[in-house]
């Protein structure tokens, strides 16, 4: 007798951070498989132009995203985890808004998970899977396809760049431990209340005077102040400089995209 497992189709899915490359991706991939299953894992701490430009993709792709964590949101499991935040070295908000929602969605599916990953980002390798049922494929790399060709498919249909991107060169929750300090910064002077918000996530210990900020680096507010004096100094340079950060930064600059990819792609 034949096993129920084997008789389901394979499955094709697709998660999206809502950043440029994985809505890239979505696109490019709508009309070449139709049966691809779009999930989105909300941490309950997306900014709110994430949140626009999910539905915006949404309604292109003419297929439902389908949400995950609902009821088990980033503060759910800052109290399971003592309050302690999450760090470049402990990313258990990684593992438990992304990568267990995503293996539990996949179940013991035979499925194939298609990653954003661009033909120049040859260092990068990004989430796979070590579940035997999980393949894992990179269309943008097969088709040699690069950055500019990601703006290209997102500017050709109409959806062009999510808004973020005018002061901030990544997604994932507004509070990332891996955001520069220009972004910290712009968190503040575009959404106020979240940055406030973070500010209070940060504790110090009056007992042994020990600090828990979300960089090693000092509290949002010191980190802030420094990028308000960088950005108060006079440009030595002749050559024009974008608004956006997307634009100044590099995927090079710092290796940190690579830690959370399935963040942030």
């Amino acid at each position: 007798m034949t096993e129920a497992n084997s008789e389901r189709p394979v499955r094709h899915l697709l998660g999206l951070s809502g950043g440029k490359d994985s809505s890239a991706l979505a696109i490019y991939l709508r009309d070449r498989i139709p049966e691809m299953e779009y999930f989105f894992a909300d941490t309950g701490a997306e900014l709110p132009e994430t949140l626009e430009f999910v539905d915006l993709l949404e309604d292109y792709l003419g297929k439902p995203i389908v949400r995950l964590n609902a009821g088990r949101d980033f503060d759910y499991y800052l109290k399971l985890h003592n309050n302690f935040l999450p760090s470049p070295q402990q990313r258990w908000c990684t593992i438990n808004l992304k990568l267990i929602p995503f293996e539990n969605y996949v179940g013991d599916d035979e499925v194939i998970s298609y990653i954003a990953i661009r033909a120049d980002e040859p260092s990068r390798v990004g989430y796979v899977s070590t579940k035997p049922n999980i393949k894992t494929r990179f269309p943008f790399k097969e088709d040699g396809l690069n950055k500019d060709d990601v703006t290209q498919i997102l500017e050709s249909c109409g959806l062009g760049l999510p808004k973020y991107y005018e002061w901030r060169s990544r997604s994932g929750c507004y509070f990332c431990f891996f955001q520069r300090q220009e972004e910290w910064l712009g968190l503040k002077k575009h959404h106020g209340d979240l940055y406030e918000l973070a500010r209070q996530y940060e504790k110090a210990d009056e007992e042994t005077g020990k600090r828990y900020t979300w960089n090693q680096s000092g509290s949002l507010d010191e980190i802030v102040s420094r990028a308000e004096k960088k950005a108060s100094l006079p440009r030595k340079q002749t050559s024009k400089v974008s608004k956006k950060l997307i634009d100044n930064f590099s995927d090079e600059d710092d290796d940190s995209d690579s830690a959370c990819l399935i963040c942030m792609r």
